[in-house]
């Protein structure tokens, strides 16, 4: 549990890094062009991600999101206590994450956040991003389990874009993102509404695939249909 506890806690601090450093670094050299600040912080988080997942999963899973990990305990593939500490590892381990990248960029290291990220439309963007991200996980552990890294660097990468909020889809991430004032920060005023919008994105996902994937066959195996032809 204490190994499972610091890949919780390390990875999560790894990927803050990677969002936070990459938002600077894109800031920094896209001379004002958001766009191009935006791209920059996509490919670096979705690649770093997909690499932190590979590095991780065989030790404690890689959840590196409350949000994750909180659907895990209803499905009740984690235990009540494990999963306390797996989101505490997460919350920690994003704050660190954040005091890395200040580290590294010459910046102040505690900071607090000035970015406005508020208004139904962001509510529904992170909403969204949490459900994608979450079915995503939950379809392909069932049916595709060694493209499930891909899979979700590939859905956040999508997320950047595609949603109103850039798909923070992660309560840890939040939380950490209001201790950083530079590209990827938000307002803490604005960060409680996030977070309820992830967990009722994160519970339609379950929803949904509880509807779309229950096992239907007589020994309840939860295998995937199989083909006609088969």
């Amino acid at each position: 549990m204490i190994r499972k506890i610091a890949a919780e806690a390390l990875g999560t601090a790894l990927l803050l890094a990677i969002v936070v450093g990459s938002g600077i670094m894109g800031e920094r050299l896209a001379g004002g062009n958001e766009a191009i600040a935006l791209l920059g912080n996509t490919l670096a988080t979705a690649a770093g991600l997909i690499v932190l997942i590979l590095i991780f999963a065989p030790v404690s899973g890689a959840h590196f999101n409350p949000a994750v990990t909180g659907i895990f305990l209803l499905r009740k593939e984690i235990a009540p206590r494990p999963a306390a500490l797996y989101m505490l590892a997460q919350i920690i381990g994003g704050a660190l994450g954040v005091f890395l990248a200040h580290a590294m960029f010459d910046a102040d290291i505690l900071q607090t956040s000035a970015k406005a990220r508020a208004g139904a439309g962001q509510a529904i963007g992170e909403a969204t991003a949490t459900f994608m991200l979450l079915l995503t996980i939950l379809a392909c552990r069932r049916a595709r389990p060694d493209a499930l890294p891909f899979a979700v660097g590939l859905v956040i990468a999508a997320g950047y874009w595609f949603t109103s909020s850039t798909s923070f889809a992660n309560p840890a991430v939040t939380i950490a993102r209001t201790m950083t004032d530079s590209f990827a920060g938000i307002r803490p005023a604005d960060a409680p509404m996030f977070i309820t919008a992830q967990a009722a994105g994160a519970a339609l996902a379950l929803g949904v695939f509880r509807l779309l994937f229950a096992p239907t066959g007589a020994d309840g195996a939860g295998r995937p249909p199989q083909a006609a032809s088969g």
